[in-house]
């Protein structure tokens, strides 16, 4: 056997017995288009475990196993990677969270604990049948467009494999992709279908399913970027307190159909004049508004995700992915330091995966 092939079996074994606490993020996502036709994606890892993740670039020809039916390595469909990519692990394992190829493809595994059901396979079936926490890794290393992952993705099956730590669940995620194009998709696994959604909004967060989250949109027509009148009544004029009245009451707590129509509103509010490179500052700044600060959200060890981290979920990273200009950028809990990566420097013939520790100190710019 390949010995490529061997390390990764035995590094998929490992992941498969610690890897659960990767599926239990909160996240945010959303995509911004530039003046001159490019794209800005932006995201949030929220996490109630110290993931220790680790930029993770992984080379073209890189044979990686398939896990199967049987929850094993090997026994899946096995591929070879198509494009190099570069994105997000989790406790050192070679296994996207998040992720962009050579080609622009960019998106992220996204929780779904409530609504994540995955296709009966059967051991005949099996080899044509990947785990769920591969759904990542597969189409961005196989594929260059939303439309071929749309067609790939009904050629194959996703198994509903068990991850032990995990109470021997299937990780329950769902996954959002954007193209060079500006295309979108979410791609779920409900009632053990397989459902593909065109994304208008370029927006994802979790559960509820991606068509309630969609839904949920109307009502909430009453709010606009565009500064209200005051109110008369019987003549006399009753003015806001203050700029914002447009959009007052978008909602502004945690929970996910909260944080969708908050990031719908705020990515559809940006001037469409600011170009790519504008869009990428813009893009911090919107997920400065999804930013968990320590404390606010608390978990007590029974809760799925506690039990680390001082109990606390925090926003562990974030990423920025500039899908023209070929630039992915992450920014890390500890710091405010931005880690820039350039794609176009990817060594794509590397023979094995290259992993970047992002813990530099805290870069602080002295005036005097």
């Amino acid at each position: 056997m390949n010995q490529i092939i061997k390390q990764f079996l035995a590094l998929l074994i490992s992941i498969l017995l610690i890897i659960a606490p990767l599926s239990s993020n909160a996240c945010t996502s959303f995509l911004l288009k530039g003046s001159d036709n490019g794209f800005v994606y932006g995201r949030t890892m929220e996490f109630g475990l110290a993931l220790n993740s680790q930029l993770t670039v992984i080379p073209r020809n890189l044979p990686i196993a398939g896990v199967g039916a049987d929850s094993k390595p090997g026994t899946g469909l096995n591929w070879t990677s198509k494009y190099a990519v570069a994105g997000m692990n989790g406790l050192g394992m070679p296994v996207l969270v998040d992720g962009m190829n050579e080609k622009g493809l960019v998106g992220g595994l996204l929780n779904a604990p409530n609504t994540a059901v995955y296709q009966a396979v059967t051991q005949a079936d099996s080899a044509n049948s990947i785990a769920s926490i591969q759904m990542l890794i597969y189409a961005l290393t196989n594929f260059a467009t939303v439309d071929e992952v749309k067609t790939g993705f009904q050629k194959i099956k996703v198994n509903r494999s068990i991850i032990p730590a995990y109470n021997n669940q299937s990780a329950p995620v769902r996954m959002t992709l954007h193209d060079a194009k500006g295309k979108s998709i979410v791609i779920e696994y409900l009632k053990g279908e397989l459902v593909i959604t065109d994304n208008p909004t370029g927006v994802m967060t979790n559960d509820p399913a991606f068509r309630d989250q969609l839904n949920n949109i109307g009502n909430y027509a009453n709010l606009t970027s565009v500064e209200k009148d005051p109110l008369l009544i019987n003549g006399i004029r009753f003015v806001p307190p203050s700029s914002g009245s447009g959009l007052h009451g978008l909602p502004g707590d945690y929970l996910s159909p909260s944080r969708f129509i908050r990031a719908l509103f705020l990515t559809k509010s940006v001037p469409v004049s600011y170009t790519t490179v504008q869009q990428t500052n813009t893009a911090w700044h919107i997920l400065g508004s999804f930013d968990i600060p320590p404390g606010a959200i608390s978990l007590p060890a029974t809760n799925a995700y506690g039990g680390g981290a001082g109990g606390i979920e925090i926003t562990e990273w974030s990423v920025v992915a500039d899908n023209k200009n070929m630039v992915y950028s992450l920014k890390m809990f500890e710091t405010t330091n931005i880690y820039s990566f350039d794609m176009k420097k990817i060594d794509v013939n590397a023979k094995e995966i290259q992993y970047y520790k992002l813990d530099k100190p805290q870069s602080v710019i002295s005036v005097n």
